[in-house]
Order: structure tokens, then sequence, then C-alpha cells
């Protein structure tokens, strides 16, 4: 986990960034980033992005990146965006939808996350994947939906006091 030390005289973020801040450290306390070379930004509500690079070590057998690197990207950027609405709950995936549009290389990729409709109980959120050449490589659609978990009880969740 990677805490944000702020300089002495930086006032605390509050109110949405403040959330916005506590996502982005729940996002890298997760055990499962620790397998990705990645950081997570919320910018505005409704919006995320993932910057994160690829190389070979991601590969399949046939030396290419493994779909599970689309998924995992398209899926956090999707939720995050999804969840940058909900200050009071953990959203969970509950279905989503892939398209695979060309191979990725390795380099510096992009997840772009957008909210897209739902603000009570299911919400729907789109993202992208794009190469450092620009190119969409991926997309997907998902829905989450909010879970009995309080974003307060998770570990990786901190708000300034």
């Amino acid at each position: 986990m990677r805490l944000v030390t702020l300089p002495d005289d930086a006032t605390p973020p509050s109110g949405e960034a403040a959330h916005f801040r506590a996502l982005e450290q729940l996002y890298r306390s997760a055990p499962i980033n620790s397998l990705f070379r990645s950081d997570l930004t919320i910018s505005n509500a409704g919006v995320s992005h993932i910057d994160f690079d690829v190389d070979e070590t991601l590969f399949h057998a046939a030396g290419a990146v493994h779909g599970t690197v689309y998924f995992k990207m398209l899926d956090d950027a999707a939720f995050y965006a999804a969840n940058s609405l909900v200050s009071d709950r953990f959203l969970l995936t509950t279905s989503f939808n892939l398209l695979f549009t060309r191979p990725i290389h390795p380099g510096r990729l992009r997840a772009e996350g957008r909210w897209i409709s739902g603000k009570r109980r299911v919400y729907v959120a789109e993202a992208s994947l794009i190469d450092s050449e620009g190119e969409e490589v991926g997309r997907g659609t998902g829905t989450f939906m909010r879970s009995q978990f309080p974003l307060s009880s998770l570990p990786g969740y901190r708000t300034a006091a």
C-alpha cells in the first residue's frame, strides 16, 4: 500500500475530493494490484483513469497479452467511475461485457472509465482501453450494484479527518 504525504502547508481534501482520494487509496491497497504496475486517478464524479504498463510477463503461451489484463483494467476503470458516485457503499460487479478490438503490445496503456446511468441501486459504466499510440484496443460495459459493505469499513479506504 502506498501512502500519500501532504506538504506541511497543504490542506487535506474534503467532500467529493476526499472520497476520490480514498477510492484511489483503496485501489492501491487491493492485494491484486501488487501484480500490476498501475495507478488510478479519479478527476471528476463518474470518470476514472488507470494508467498501467504491460510487458511480456503478462503474455499467454502464444506471445500476446492475456485476456485477463483486458478484463481487469476495463472492469476496474468502469467500477471506480461508478463508485465515485457512491460515498457510502462498496459496489460489486454483477456483469461485464468485453470486446477485444486489437492485440495489446508492450508499453503504457490507459483504461478510461465513464459512468453511463443509474444512481440508486444499480449503476452502469463503460471503459475503453487505449494503447500508447492512442488506439483503442478493448472496451467493456459493466453493471455494478451496492453491496452490504460500507466503504468506511474497508481498511484501504481512508478519507481525510
